[in-house]
């Protein structure tokens, strides 16, 4: 008999940010099955159920994976539904309703060699505490030998639309012309028809058959000219994209120049009138600035910190939602739109804060619903391929005397009013311009947001911290 902890510890698979996550190659049967285990055991001592659902996104090493997390489920005597390629909130969104666990594979938005699991309750994504305790249990299980054919259903895909074209009027996009980037992304067979439901004229782009790791937070300069091409040459109003497993947001305004996550999340739950946000401290302090919420709290990165603010927020506030840098939007709590309401999904979620955005838009052009917004700009960008430990290193110098690393960097004559050690470490300088640094908790890269009050500047802010940052 194999032991869980045992097998985690040798796959050398770590907990990021959100999920389990590692190199194809790390994702064995046995590490996939020890992790499923490990899951189903810590959960079962707060749950009863007798289903497990399970999905998949676009990476070539999906499929094999989700067989291996599905023979674990059947050794436990449970049964496997399969929803086969679909986002990660649709199915996180079936399984809550259906109160049966589930486990998402995908790596997200981190390239093709690389994979993950994603771990569900019946009540939603798991805690930190969660994960702590997968790592450390001990559930025994037989080898993986042969992997089961597992068929698809369409009952999460079909739930996930009916969420949202029944939320709003089937007219709502009458006369918009919307284009749907699709690449490789786990929900492209969902969103044109979910658009056409609404009253839409769409357009599909770019549909690719090599997994494409669309990253919302650092999009390519490729990715931002090809916006504006596409915007001018089919006259878009909208273009609508996801990263790899459909719960980032990444859209463009009717001149083709994508918005910021943090900005879009800002303006959804406007839209929403929520009352109360959690958001990471990454994100844009026109958030604050604004005043159009009643309470905002600030969390480390990664969904499960924004998530654990919910319950307690929740106590003081009819509506709460959180949001992150990447623009997935998390609802904590049912909450009314349109006079309908609408389940709580605590997840992120791609399509509510677009839908929300487009809402808006019959109103007033999104380029100007943005620049009506305290104008704070923000900018973020990683150094791929860079070891956590030597960010560690960077940062714990950083931390120790902001100034005197500032000026190792370059920056001269100014002053460090703040620092936030929230997360990594964030520094606010004297002149209003804000930088903050931090290791990725999915690969071995070191992110840096900056904060300023041009987007030209907070761009220079990165850039020129990461040609000094290089030379450590």
């Amino acid at each position: 008999m194999l032991k869980s902890k045992e097998i985690i510890i040798y796959s050398g698979i770590k907990f990021g940010t959100s999920g389990a996550r590692g190199l194809v190659e790390q994702f064995s049967a046995n590490a996939c099955a020890a992790f499923t285990h490990a899951f189903i055991t810590v959960i079962q001592t707060e749950f009863s159920f007798k289903q497990v659902a399970i999905a998949i996104d676009n990476r070539p090493s999906s499929p094999a994976m989700a067989q291996a997390c599905a023979k674990a489920i059947e050794q436990l005597g449970l049964e496997v539904i399969y929803y086969g390629v679909v986002p990660t909130p649709a199915l996180a969104y079936v399984s809550m309703q259906d109160n049966i666990p589930c486990i998402m594979v995908t790596g997200s938005h981190i390239p093709f060699d690389r994979n993950g699991l994603k771990f569900y309750r019946p009540d939603g994504e798991i805690s930190k505490a969660d994960e702590q305790a997968i790592l450390n249990a001990t559930a025994e299980f037989e080898t993986i030998t042969d992997l089961p054919v597992l068929t698809v259903s369409d009952k999460a895909s079909n739930q996930y639309l009916e969420r949202y074209t029944s939320l709003f009027d089937s007219q709502m996009l009458t006369g918009k012309r919307i284009g749907i980037y699709e690449h490789s992304s786990a929900g492209r067979d969902l969103y044109t028809p979910m658009f056409e439901a609404l009253g839409a004229e769409v357009i599909a782009l770019e549909r690719s058959d090599e997994f494409v790791p669309i990253d919302t937070e650092a999009v390519s300069n490729s990715d931002k000219q090809k916006a504006k091409n596409w915007s001018k040459e089919y006259n878009l109003d909208f273009i609508f994209s996801t990263d790899g497993d459909g719960d980032r947001p990444l859209v463009a305004d009717e001149n083709g120049d994508w918005l910021r996550g943090d900005i879009l999340g800002l303006l959804c739950a406007d839209a929403m009138n929520i009352e109360a946000l959690a958001v990471p401290v990454s994100c844009n302090t026109a958030i604050e600035s604004c005043e159009r919420f009643n309470y905002v709290t600030r969390t480390k990165i990664g969904s499960p910190y924004v998530i654990a603010e919910f319950d307690s927020l929740a106590k003081q506030y009819d509506s709460v939602a959180g949001f992150e840098a990447n623009g997935g939007f998390l609802l904590g709590s049912d909450t009314s739109v349109n006079n309908k309401m609408i389940k709580a999904l605590p997840t992120r979620d791609a399509v509510l804060p677009a839908l929300m955005l487009l809402a808006l838009a019959k109103e007033k052009p999104i380029y100007e619903l943005v620049s009506s917004l305290p104008q704070r700009f923000t900018h973020s960008d990683r150094i791929q391929n860079f070891v956590t430990e030597k960010s560690t290193v960077i940062i714990n110098e950083a931390k120790e005397n902001p100034v005197k690393f500032l000026s190792k960097v370059g920056f001269d004559n100014v002053d460090v009013t703040a620092v936030d050690i929230t997360d990594g470490l964030r520094m606010t300088l004297s002149n209003g311009d804000i930088v903050h640094l931090r290791p990725s908790g999915n690969a071995p890269e070191l992110r840096c947001y900056s904060e300023s009050g041009s987007i030209a500047k907070a761009f220079k802010l990165i850039q020129d911290f990461f040609k000094k940052i290089e030379l450590f």
